[in-house]
């Protein structure tokens, strides 16, 4: 391996540039230089110093080891080295209504071979039972020149448990994990083993932030069995802000749906800048990078810290066939309040079609995060038109206002809009923000727009 920097085989030996100048050495003059006259007795003399040299160096080097080893042994006494100190470190504990959770601190232990082995068992023993397998069941439509079909697939991620409430356990997990689901079940599976019918449950969405690729998910209470819940934990948060280069981190998912399973690391890299696909749509997000490895199925997993805090969700692994050892987790910290916002979402059932409700907005237009980055405008939908007299309009919004939630729940793209509004039946009053452009920058209004049907959007557009 080699440092292209430097030139330098990283493996410990040394290749000099043979390229350059040479220095010389001319045998011939050697050879033609007069011969010095040895003189009588010249190496036995010789040798009697030195070997009256070595016996005195050796008589004084005794003397200095022996009273070195004297004064080790005495202050250190028989054997002296170096331990990790385990006593300081933070071993307070947490209670939750679902158990004891511990912050289990990491230990250093040496193997067989005199080297330092990271023992990361008790982080794991601890923390396995705050992570859970997800499976996404959805279906997608296929268009040939024989007419259109429909065929089920599904897909497999993890989700971390962030709280609870009377009713519901929480889990946060990544948007693309659970996007397009049609069904969502949770595995609870500490063991590590597969998945298990008895502790498989459904799950609902709760709300999502595809710009954040951001989940929350609850699953009923009700369906839990006690003895399921006595087994389960809530993550104990740490603080990504703290995080420093080449600190070691456990990550834990669910990859390849295998069931969960653990890799280590270090961390690599702090605000990485990376784009990933979410939802349809492409994000800059700034990431933890870390060695550990980040497989398909680990995205929603834990990033662990090597007291057992939950300091990043695992997301993305860059694939290339040159790179291992490159996977990226968003910062707890930075998402902690995001988090938060879609746990206090109401649930909500979908409504029948006929009853569903619209804004009265026409003309809408996604601004992608390119076309953001490139024009200075926010993530959302873009309003060309607002039907007058109807709902929006009522509510006060205008042409080339940028919508980006709706029911407090994050929306970037026209299909995020239209999946929400089948949860809201016509007459119902929503909460809509806005992002408006005001004296060159764009302010944020919320509305409440109350829903009209489609026959009076259909009317209103005659």
């Amino acid at each position: 391996m080699y440092d292209d920097l430097n030139n330098n085989d990283t493996t410990g030996r040394n290749y000099y540039d043979t390229g350059s100048s040479y220095t010389h050495y001319n045998s011939s003059d050697a050879m033609n230089q007069p011969k010095k006259k040895k003189k009588k007795g010249g190496f036995g003399r010789t040798d009697a110093k030195c070997l009256v040299l070595a016996v005195l160096f050796g008589s004084v080097a005794s003397a200095s080891f022996m009273g070195v080893n004297y004064l080790g042994n005495r202050y250190f006494g028989d054997a002296v080295s170096a331990q990790v100190d385990t006593d300081t470190a933070d071993t307070s504990t947490a209670e939750t209504e679902l158990g004891e959770s511990e912050n289990t601190v990491a230990s250093t232990t040496t193997g067989s071979d005199g080297s330092d082995v990271y023992d990361v068992s008790g982080i794991v023993e601890n923390c396995m039972s705050s992570v859970v397998s997800i499976t996404n069941v959805s279906t997608t439509e296929f268009r040939t020149m024989f007419g259109s079909y429909s065929q089920q697939s599904s897909s497999s991620g993890s989700g971390i448990i962030i709280g609870q409430n009377n009713k519901e356990l929480l889990i946060v997990t990544n948007n693309h994990v659970i996007s397009g689901a049609d069904e969502i079940s949770v595995y609870f599976n500490s063991d590590g083993d597969e998945a298990d019918e008895s502790n498989v449950f459904s799950a609902l969405v709760k709300g999502t932030d595809s710009n954040k690729d951001l989940a929350v998910i609850e699953v009923d209470l009700s369906d839990i069995p006690e003895e399921t819940l006595t087994t389960v934990k809530i993550a104990t948060i740490g603080d990504s802000s703290t995080l420093k280069v080449g600190e070691p981190v456990v990550a834990i998912g669910n990859a390849y749906g295998y069931g969960l399973s653990v890799t280590a690391g270090i961390v690599s890299a702090l605000n990485r800048e990376v784009t990933l696909e979410s939802d349809g749509q492409t994000i800059m997000s700034k990431l933890i990078q870390t060695d550990a490895a980040i497989n398909p199925g680990n995205s929603g997993g834990a990033l662990l810290n090597s007291k057992g805090e939950l300091v990043g969700i695992n997301s993305a692994k860059f694939v290339s066939e040159n790179v291992e050892g490159m996977g990226y987790a968003i910062p707890i910290s930075d998402v902690e309040e995001i988090i938060n916002e879609l746990m206090d979402i109401e649930i909500r059932d979908k409504v029948d079609e006929s009853e569903q409700g619209y804004l009265g907005v026409s003309d809408l237009v996604d601004v992608t995060s390119d076309v953001s980055e490139s024009y200075n405008m926010p993530t959302g939908i873009y309003v060309r038109t607002v039907i007058a007299g109807l709902g929006a309009d009522a509510a006060g919004m205008e042409a080339g206002d940028i919508i980006t939630k709706l029911g407090g729940v994050t929306v970037s793209s026209y299909s995020e809009l239209k999946e929400q509004l089948t949860y809201y039946a016509a007459g119902e009053t929503v909460e809509v923000i806005v992002q408006r452009m005001e004296n060159s920058s764009y302010t944020e209004e919320t509305l409440q727009v109350t829903l009209c049907t489609a026959e009076e959007v259909n009317a209103a557009q005659r």
